[in-house]
């Protein structure tokens, strides 16, 4: 099953890549540090470390702009992505900033990198959301170093359970239970979340302290190219996506 769902969204990924940099690329670019669909800046949200000097892994990058700005901040990243035509565009992002990087084809459920091999684990909207979390969160546990930090982004669990697959529409009443929280067999990806409670039991069976879990509320202002993932009064009625921050102990 985990070659079927992992091969679906490659090539989900390699044919859409171009029309989502060209509808996303640009703003995810100038609001580079900054979280979520509405891109709410790191330096409000407070979820990542001192970066300078950090090996830095990016999972699931897409055309990695959160890499290039770290890079820029003298990190030390790594991008990765399931999807070749992703990196494609970070390639040319890379280059077009001037940066040094270096990028992985791969997927997020059988990391190509050896034990405690980065200081910091990051993702907004990557490789979390499509990979199996009980995959995904062992083997980067494994590729952590002792205190090192685990910060991503994703859809929340509430979102997920509002979501409408027939109106592809996340709408103000429960379309799902939590017994199915994952994408329904017709749709284009294979998306999965997890209720609160399993996320927690995940994050301390694999070695991680949770430091923080930080529910994203945009402001009254907020912009989004994606605005047909979530309505902005919904997304500030409820919280549509959230940040985990935890630490390998």
């Amino acid at each position: 099953m985990t070659g079927e769902h992992v091969a679906k969204n490659r090539a989900y990924w390699d044919a859409d890549a171009a029309d989502y940099q060209r509808r996303h690329g640009e703003d995810l670019r100038v609001r580079a540090e900054a979280w979520g669909i509405f891109r709410i800046p790191e330096s409000e949200v407070g979820a990542l470390p001192e970066v300078s000097g950090l090996r830095v892994l990016e999972l699931g990058c897409g055309a990695a702009q959160w890499s290039v700005a770290l890079a820029g901040r003298d990190a030390r990243p790594v991008g990765l992505d399931v999807s070749e035509a992703q990196l494609a565009h970070a390639r040319r992002a890379a280059a077009s900033a001037g940066v040094s990087l270096r990028l992985v084809l791969a997927d997020a459920e059988r990391l190509p990198f050896g034990d405690s091999s980065f200081d910091l684990v990051l993702g907004d909207h990557g490789a979390m959301d499509f990979a199996d979390p009980q995959r995904w969160v062992r083997e980067v546990a494994r590729t952590l170093r002792p205190e090192g930090r685990l910060v991503f982004s994703m859809h929340s669990p509430l979102h997920f359970l509002c979501w409408n697959p027939r109106t592809q529409l996340v709408e103000p009443r429960l379309h799902t239970g939590v017994e199915a929280m994952r994408t329904e067999p017709g749709e284009a990806t294979v998306q999965f979340q997890l209720p609160y409670g399993e996320w927690i039991r995940l994050f301390r069976s694999a070695g991680f302290e949770i430091e923080d879990l930080i529910e994203l509320r945009p402001p009254a202002d907020a912009t989004t190219t994606y605005e047909d993932y979530v309505p902005l009064g919904w997304a500030r009625r409820w919280p549509a996506e959230q940040v985990w921050r935890c630490r390998r102990v």
